[in-house]
């Protein structure tokens, strides 16, 4: 519908919002987000764009004068220029509990790490890995002495609340240098971090070369897996999730209510929203998405139907992700009662005050107890 963002039923202002910024300096060859290289003479643009659509977004009251989170993702922020990201940061409604951006190592600087200081953000660095050569594997521009001078930087400038991204089932990792990166994240202190296995979804350029590598990898990643819970335990953080770990109570806020089934709203090019009993996804196209939405028209997007059945699912399938599990009221149609019963009976799932959540087998199991516990949708 020209010139308005509907929905088709009503929903409160979002406390949680999403901005995607899909500007990098190199495509890795395993990732398959909306995300554009080059394209820098875009920048203003692409955030006069954000900020034009986050205002319509208000105008029709689904998003609010503030929020709860704002998380700035991509793609890369950090790619824009820092007096440019902070004012995309100013212009958006301000986050009252999480605001959180993304950084890449090689893109951080004094001017950078001020300007995410000033405005209390959280820093989500993208690390990977502290070796050079599987950095290169990835296709990652920085270096480990380029992570930890991007640290270094962050901390001095007053980032208080630092998230480190760590990625393990690198071809050619061994037990060694996946020690080893434990170690070097460890040293650094990261206020939370995130650890996940690597995955190429098939046609990128990464399943293409390294397709065979990573089938080879496949048995030994449940061992890392492993690794990763007991030495980020052991150093004292919280395995909240089943990616993520944090210290002193520095959960993510803004992905939590993803997990926790909440309404978000999404902005900018190939971004997702859920809203009431839709869910909405940007087009993916950059010069059409700034056109549109500079001009006062309503860029190209896709929607779906989210019905009680797909909230029920939902809810079980992301809220297992949480170390305390789902109510088991919200899943209630959607869960085999049988399966949960052997699985019960095995030590793998709990239930207990109502509440339905994964031992640490079943966690480490979680894509095949996901497939056990839910009911055919043919049923």
């Amino acid at each position: 519908m020209p010139g308005c963002y509907r929905h088709t039923m009503t929903v409160a202002p979002v406390r949680h919002l999403y901005v995607h910024v899909p500007f990098c300096g190199h495509r890795c060859g395993y990732c398959d987000f909306v995300t554009v290289t080059g394209n820098a003479h875009r920048h203003a643009d692409y955030v006069a764009a954000l900020v034009g659509e986050a205002r319509r977004w208000q105008r029709q009251g689904t998003l609010g004068d503030g929020v709860d989170t704002l998380y700035v993702g991509g793609g890369t922020p950090s790619e824009l220029a820092p007096t440019l990201l902070a004012a995309l940061l100013d212009a958006l409604p301000p986050a009252t509990v999480e605001l959180t951006v993304e950084c890449n190592p090689e893109t951080v600087s004094e001017q950078l790490a001020r300007a995410l200081a000033e405005r209390a953000a959280r820093v989500s660095l993208g690390v990977q890995s502290f070796n050079q050569r599987h950095l290169v594997t990835l296709e990652r521009l920085t270096t480990p002495d380029g992570v930890r001078e991007a640290v270094a930087v962050l901390r001095a400038a007053g980032v208080a609340n630092l998230s480190l991204d760590l990625i393990y089932g690198i071809p050619g990792q061994s037990e060694e240098d996946l020690e080893r990166d434990l170690d070097e994240l460890v040293a650094l202190a990261p206020d939370h971090c995130s650890a996940y296995e690597l995955e190429a979804k098939p046609g990128t350029r990464f399943a293409v070369h390294h397709g065979g590598a990573l089938a080879a990898e496949a048995e030994a990643v449940e061992g890392h897996y492993d690794r990763v819970i007991d030495r980020l335990t052991a150093a004292g953080y919280d395995w909240y999730e089943t990616a993520s770990f944090a210290r002193d109570g520095r959960r993510g806020v803004h992905n939590t209510a993803y997990w926790s089934g909440v309404d978000y709203l999404g902005l900018g090019i190939g971004a997702v929203s859920t809203l009431g009993d839709e869910r909405r996804r940007n087009g993916p196209r950059l010069a059409r998405y700034i056109d549109d939405v500079n001009g006062d028209r309503v860029p190209p997007f896709a929607l779906e139907p989210v019905d009680a059945d797909v909230r029920r699912r939902e809810r079980l399938i992301l809220g297992l992700r949480l170390r305390e599990g789902v109510e088991l009221g919200e899943v209630l149609g959607v869960v085999d009662v049988e399966a949960l019963d052997r699985l019960v009976a095995h030590g793998i799932a709990v239930v207990e005050n109502g509440r339905l959540r994964l031992e640490r087998r079943g966690r480490l199991l979680y894509n095949d107890v996901i497939a056990r516990l839910l009911v055919s949708e043919q049923q």
